[in-house]
C-alpha cells in the first residue's frame, strides 16, 4: 500500500513519538491492574504509573494534579464541564467559531433544560471579539465556553481576555482547548477555569484520551456516577476530585501513552513545535496562493498551525479524496464545526484543511504542492 503522508493532524497526529508507541506496548504487558480499585502490586503498580502522568500533565497546565481528570476524548471533557455547569438552567454564550463539541451539548441542553444561550461573532479585532462577547452577557449568565483556536481556520481567539472579561463578572470560564493544547503555552495562569482538551492531537498521545483541568474554583454536577474507588459505601458520587469526574474504569494504556506525549512536547517545546508547524504553513500558502481559483481562509490575526483553503467551487470533500488518491492526508467538508463555516460562508462548499505536525518535513510539503497545482 502506498504510503501516506499525514497532514490531517488536528484530527489526530500520526505517525506518533516512537517514546509513545513503546509506552502502550508496555502498558499492556506490564500495568494491566485496575487503579485505585484494589491494594494489590498489579494495581498499585498502575496506580503509581497513572498518578506520574496526572502530575506531569498538572505541571504543564498549572495545575493540582487533583484537578486533572483523564477523559475519553475533548468533547467528553466539554460536555461534563458545560453541562456540570449548566445542569440546572440560566444563560451561557459562545462564539459562532465552535466545533460541534461544544453547540451540540449547548443546543441540548436549550432543548432539555431550558438553557438560554447567545452566539458571540468573531471579528479580525481581538478587541472587537471581546466587546461582542461581553455585550451579549445578562444577569442569569452562568458561563461563556468557546474554542482557543479554531479547528477550521485556525484563528486563535483572545482567550486570554476573554478569561478577564468573565472574572470581571464572576462568569465561568470553559476553554475547548483541543486545538490549542501543544501549541500554544495554555495553562490555568491564563485565568481560565476549564480547560478541555484531547490527549491524541497536539499532546501526540493515543487516541481515547483527553483531559478536563480545572482550578478548583466552580464545583461541577456530574453527569456520570459510578464506580470510583473512593467512598465505595455511600450512595451519592464521591465529592473527592479526580475520581468524582472519572467512574468507570479508566483508559490505563492510553493515559500512560499520553504521559510519554506530554513527555515529548516537554523536551521538544511547545514554542519549537509551533515553529516548525508555522513554517511549513508558510511555505504551504505562499506554494499554493496563486493556484487559479484557489482560496485560502486566513486573515492577518494569529493562528494555530492550520490552513483551510478551496480550489474553485470544487466539492472539498471531492478535493481531498483527489488528494489521497495521490498519497496525501487532509480533511475535506466541514471538519464537525457548522457554526465556523457558517460564518465563514463555507457551509455548502465546506473546506480542504491542512493542518502538519512535528514529523511532517518540507519536503513533503512540496509534493503536496505540485499535487495541488497539478488538480
Amino acid at each position: 500500500m502506498k504510503q501516506i503522508i499525514n497532514f490531517d493532524n488536528s484530527a489526530t497526529s500520526f505517525p506518533k513519538p516512537p517514546g509513545v508507541r513503546s509506552a502502550v506496548s508496555e502498558a499492556v504487558s506490564r500495568y494491566g491492574g485496575n487503579p485505585g480499585r484494589s491494594g494489590h502490586k498489579l494495581s498499585m503498580r498502575v496506580s503509581q504509573k497513572i498518578f506520574n502522568v496526572r502530575n506531569r500533565a498538572a505541571e504543564m497546565f498549572a495545575a493540582q494534579p487533583e484537578n486533572v481528570a483523564f477523559t475519553p476524548n475533548c468533547t467528553f471533557a466539554v460536555n461534563m464541564a458545560v453541562k456540570g455547569i449548566m445542569q440546572y438552567g440560566g444563560h451561557m454564550i459562545i462564539s459562532d467559531y465552535e466545533h460541534n463539541a461544544v453547540s451540540r451539548p449547548v443546543y441540548a441542553l436549550s432543548q432539555m433544560r431550558g438553557v438560554e444561550y447567545s452566539i458571540a461573532h468573531v471579528t479580525d479585532s481581538d478587541e472587537e471579539t471581546v466587546r461582542n462577547f461581553e455585550r451579549l452577557i445578562k444577569a442569569n449568565t452562568k458561563c461563556i465556553c468557546c474554542t482557543a483556536a479554531s479547528n477550521v481556520t485556525g484563528r486563535i481567539l483572545p482567550y486570554r481576555q476573554i478569561a478577564q472579561l468573565c472574572k470581571s463578572k464572576g462568569i465561568c470560564f470553559i476553554a475547548d482547548c483541543a486545538q490549542a493544547c501543544g501549541l500554544l503555552d495554555i495553562s490555568l495562569d491564563d485565568g481560565i477555569n476549564f480547560i478541555c482538551t484531547s490527549g491524541h492531537k497536539s499532546l501526540y498521545g493515543p487516541t481515547g484520551t483527553g483531559l478536563l483541568i480545572t482550578d478548583g474554583e466552580y464545583a461541577l454536577s456530574t453527569i456520570i456516577e459510578g464506580g470510583t474507588g473512593a467512598t465505595s459505601s455511600e450512595l451519592a458520587q464521591t465529592p473527592f476530585l479526580p475520581e468524582r469526574l472519572e467512574s468507570g474504569t479508566i483508559n490505563t494504556v492510553g493515559i500512560i501513552g499520553l504521559g510519554e506525549g506530554l513527555n515529548f512536547v516537554r523536551t521538544k517545546t511547545v514554542n519549537r513545535i509551533f515553529t516548525h508547524e508555522s513554517q511549513l504553513c508558510s511555505q504551504f500558502i505562499e506554494g499554493i496562493k496563486n493556484v487559479p481559483g484557489i482560496k485560502i481562509y486566513r486573515s492577518d490575526c494569529k493562528h494555530v498551525p492550520i490552513v483551510s483553503f478551496n480550489i474553485g467551487d470544487e466539492n472539498s470533500q471531492q478535493v481531498a479524496s483527489w488528494l489521497s488518491d495521490r498519497g496525501f492526508a487532509l480533511r475535506g467538508g466541514l471538519q464537525c464545526a457548522a457554526l465556523a463555516h457558517n460564518t465563514l460562508g463555507t457551509i455548502s462548499q465546506g473546506t480542504v484543511r491542512f493542518s502538519p505536525s512535528a514529523f511532517n518535513s518540507r519536503q513533503q510539503v512540496h509534493a503536496l504542492i505540485d499535487a495541488v497545482r497539478a488538480y
